[in-house]
């Protein structure tokens, strides 16, 4: 557990970090909205210390600081993306906490072949469904591709052993050599499956091109369990050792992301422009992906609701062997540093 100085005692002091670093992933996020509005190296410029991300400076980086973005093993590091990596982390021993988590709507869909005739959850039944597998050191697209057909499948009370799962060889899922589902709807177009899942803004461009047709759009599932994977809900994580030695920092950071996320709410075509730019999609893709009032969802919390949803998505991660050890969700999140951001904005509005 962190170690939250009493009232009227001092830390011990710390020198402060040259340089804090963040990472996010190509999706809506507070922490893209406030780095779009140059507001997180603004917030520490008179401390001296950079603010510097994994992704706007990627090529300077060597491997193993990039791959922070998955292992987490950079105390400096905010990052704000998919619960998989973030579990698998903490599952493999790594000092990190969860301090908040959105939940975000990004059009989640189980696609198929042109005149398939497969329309429906229950028809998900006795079909060969696409496991990508590809070369990361977690395999996340992986997971959401499993947990996508495992919350369809649920949703008409069948299960994964109702299904044929196969294996689909991809690349990294990045790059024009391997664009993100050029695996998966490669495979559809072949023939070797009978329905593939896809998310986000890339995959209704990806999906146009190619032909494919919705048989299950999992967001509008009633129930949200069946929705649960890897970008719902979606975990804001720090470093157990910056949170002890800098909570200051922590709920500083905290703050300027609630305030990115009350702009966003006010602004959807500047927050459009912007997800077009993380998520490297046009304007159909964006449009395609998020539904009218996203740009209102970006403020993290920590819900019990959403802190179960999350539990409840690292049993099944566990279960289907993406993670080493159990992890508690509930014991990994520390409240006190949004509960200090939310004092701090409050504090500071006009």
């Amino acid at each position: 557990m962190p170690h939250h100085p009493a009232p009227g005692t001092l830390a011990p002091r710390h020198a402060l970090p040259d340089t804090l670093w963040f990472t996010r992933c190509p999706v809506p996020t507070a922490t893209g909205i406030a780095a779009d509005r140059h507001w997180l190296a603004q917030e520490f410029a008179a401390d001296g210390i950079a603010v510097r991300s994994l992704q706007d400076r990627a090529s300077d980086l060597t491997p193993d600081l990039r791959g922070t973005h998955y292992t987490h093993a950079l105390p400096g590091l905010f990052r704000e993306g998919g619960n998989v990596p973030a579990l698998w982390a903490r599952s493999r021993g790594e000092a990190t906490r969860l301090i908040g988590l959105t939940w975000i709507e990004e059009r989640q869909t189980i696609l198929v072949a042109p005149g398939s005739g497969i329309r429906g959850a229950a028809a998900l039944r006795g079909r060969r469904l696409a496991l990508p597998r590809h070369p990361l050191p977690i395999d996340f697209w992986r997971a959401m591709a499993l947990r996508g057909f495992e919350g369809a499948l649920a949703s008409a009370g069948y299960g994964l052993d109702e299904a044929e799962l196969v294996d689909v060889p991809a690349g990294d899922g990045t790059g024009p050599s391997a664009p993100q589902w050029s695996a998966e709807l490669a495979a559809l177009v072949r023939g070797d499956v009978d329905a593939i899942y896809v998310k986000g803004a890339l995959a209704v461009e990806a999906a146009r091109r190619a032909g494919a047709e919705a048989a299950v759009e999992l967001d509008d599932l009633p129930d949200r369990t069946h929705r649960v994977n890897n970008g719902t809900p979606r975990p804001i994580t720090v470093h157990q050792r910056l949170l002890d030695e800098h909570p200051d920092l922590v709920t500083r950071f905290l703050t300027v992301l609630l305030r990115a996320a009350d702009w966003a709410a006010a602004q959807p075509e500047d927050v459009a422009r912007i997800l077009g730019a993380e998520t490297g999609a046009g304007a159909e893709g964006v449009h395609g992906a998020y539904r009218p009032g996203t740009h209102r969802t970006l403020h993290p919390d920590l819900s019990g609701e959403r802190l179960d949803l999350l539990a409840r998505q690292a049993a099944a991660l566990h279960t289907h062997g993406f993670l080493p050890e159990p992890v508690d969700v509930h014991a990994w999140a520390d409240p006190e540093p949004l509960r200090l951001a939310l004092i701090n904005l409050a504090t500071s509005a006009p």
